[in-house]
């Protein structure tokens, strides 16, 4: 198959091609298409081959299920029920947004798409692009992000073509992409709505409308008695070729632990990598350093962490380390997602160094 790319099409919103990216859809096909988040690799909802293709195109597992674009808040009734008070409350302040509520679904919407449950998760993305492309799609588009499954998500065009071209009839290239982290997740169907997965719509920002949102412990803890609620936070998301590891801690410890293991991986002859906010982009000498902006932009780091774990991935890196980010506002939300792509491995560097400091003590 040949994977047509569209490349700029958010400064012309080309109707024809518009157009015939939702034929595709409506003639079964695939097509990746920009949104405020990430990319999105979309089929028709409604068709339960699509979502085959989907999770093929993918190597996605087919328990996952996918998220169903619209882009009419008028036709959510077709492919949810029960959509509470609560919800039409939170709709009407967050879409179109970075926002994915689930709810119990309609007949409408085939089991292949929910990964056989029996609900169903809606976004109301807010990009021109995918607006427009929704609509001339019939509607109803079931996107998850357009990578390879379990690879950093992409957040611009060209990684989407690298995992996509061949399995793709087309797609539709509109640049960077605004958030940079996918969608908050908020399970409707709780009598108290449950966040399952953090993004750009934080536990505040839904705390100001809800009367009260509680959050899935498992966004940020691996244990073996705690069993996730989305079926898709079970997988390994958003990893790197190479070993990303996380420092916590105070500045100087950070900057010492970081430091000392630039120098061991280059010794043993490995390619290494550091992810610094821009106050330390001279602390350190590594084989690539990409700098996220302030160290108290949560939102930059957002924007920029897909691209770089992928660039790391474009240089060979074999050994990347990176500070933990304030979690307060979408901090959560790039922890989380740093958690993931580190596999949780996380490094007190305060511990760490008192203890190798004690170490030393003894052997003199």
């Amino acid at each position: 198959m040949q994977t047509e790319w569209v490349k700029d099409i958010e400064k012309t919103l080309d109707p024809e091609v518009i157009r015939r990216a939702g034929e595709i859809i409506r003639g079964g096909g695939l097509v990746a298409f920009p949104t405020e988040t990430v990319y999105g690799l979309g089929g028709d909802a409604l068709n339960p081959r699509s979502a085959e293709k989907i999770y093929a195109a993918k190597g996605r597992p087919s328990d996952n299920p996918l998220i169903v674009h619209i882009c009419r808040l008028e036709d959510l009734d077709k492919i949810a029920t029960g959509i509470s008070e609560q919800a039409l409350l939170v709709a009407e302040r967050f879409w179109p947004g970075p926002l994915t509520m689930i709810f119990k679904k309609t007949s409408l919407v085939p089991s292949q798409t929910t990964g056989g449950l029996d609900t169903v998760a809606v976004r109301f993305p807010d990009h021109p692009v995918a607006l427009a492309f929704i609509r001339e799609a019939g509607g109803f588009v079931a996107a998850p992000s357009a990578n390879t499954s379990g690879r950093p998500s992409p957040t611009v065009g060209k990684y989407v073509y690298e995992d996509m071209h061949g399995k793709i009839e087309m797609l539709l290239d509109g640049g960077q992409v605004g958030i940079g982290v996918e969608s908050t997740i908020l399970d409707m169907t709780e009598e108290i709505p449950v966040i399952l997965r953090p993004g750009y719509v934080t536990h505040e920002m839904l705390g100001e409308v809800l009367e009260s949102v509680h959050m899935d412990p498992t966004m940020f803890e691996v244990r073996g008695d705690l069993q996730p609620k989305a079926p898709g936070m079970k997988y390994k998301h958003y990893a790197p070729k190479g070993q990303l590891t996380i420092v916590t801690g105070s500045t100087p410890a950070i900057r010492q632990y970081i430091r000392e293991q630039l120098a061991e991986k280059k010794s043993e002859g490995y390619l290494t990598g550091v992810m610094v906010p821009e106050e330390e982009m001279h602390t350190y000498h590594a084989d690539s350093i990409k700098v996220t902006g302030n160290r108290s932009d949560s939102e930059a780091v957002a924007r920029q962490l897909f691209r770089i774990l992928r660039e790391f991935d474009d240089e060979n890196i074999a050994y990347m380390y990176c500070e933990a980010v304030p979690d307060g506002g979408i901090g959560q939300a790039v922890m989380n997602r740093m958690l993931k792509a580190a596999g949780h491995r996380v490094v007190d560097a305060d511990a760490t160094v008192q203890t190798f400091r004690a170490g030393r003590s003894k052997m003199n």
